[in-house]
């Protein structure tokens, strides 16, 4: 039997979660010191199942980095660290993190459920099923794809423009009827934010 993804939320809880947070702070830390990673912390055995993450970084409240997974195919742990060092170092939205921010760096790590496919037949019907501040969702069409993690309904709250500016972010044209469009909405859990390194 093939292990249980750890992307089914109820393998985590707040310390697992929190745990992941330290992998990823850790992990950018250590590269932007120049740091040997050879050296793997402790962790549960459940991180060594499949998992999608996201990992942000945050300074004020502002964003610095964001680089996630929407499908599991690799251990967790791997996939925090990964996602954490692509998001330190390999946005391409921001310069690469450096190490006098550390002090001034939040990181949070999201986890994903699997993502399902929304079925509706027309767009009253989208709006109707669509969870605000619960789903996030992907769009795709015609190969462009994009997804807003469910934290960003805090910056939009409202789900006609959630998804407006979804699909500008995918690149896909207004004009197209959202009947046109492959929709997929995931659950989160996501770490409290912590600071990346108090030294």
């Amino acid at each position: 039997m093939a292990p249980m993804p750890c992307t089914e939320t109820s393998n985590l809880d707040a310390g697992g979660l929190a745990l992941l947070a330290e992998l990823a702070a850790q992990s950018i830390c250590q590269a932007v010191r120049g740091q040997s990673s050879d050296h793997a912390a402790p962790h549960p055995a459940r991180f060594d199942s499949p998992g999608a993450s996201f990992v942000t970084l945050l300074q004020a409240g502002r964003l610095r980095g964001c680089i996630g997974t929407l499908t599991a195919y690799r251990a967790l742990r791997e996939d925090v660290a990964a996602n954490a060092l692509a998001a330190a170092l390999r946005d391409p939205r921001f310069a690469p993190l450096t190490a006098r921010e550390l002090k001034v760096t939040d990181v949070d790590v999201s986890v994903l459920s699997a993502p399902s496919v929304l079925e509706f037949s027309d767009e009253a019907d989208f709006f109707r099923q669509l969870r605000p501040c619960v789903d996030g969702l992907i769009v795709e069409y015609c190969g462009r794809r994009a997804t807003y993690l469910p934290s960003v309904w805090q910056q939009l709250p409202d789900a006609q423009q959630f998804v407006r500016e979804l699909r500008r972010k995918a690149g896909i044209d207004d004009a197209l009827p959202l009947t046109a469009l492959s929709m997929q909405r995931y659950v989160t859990q996501h770490s409290a934010p912590r600071v990346l390194t108090q030294d």
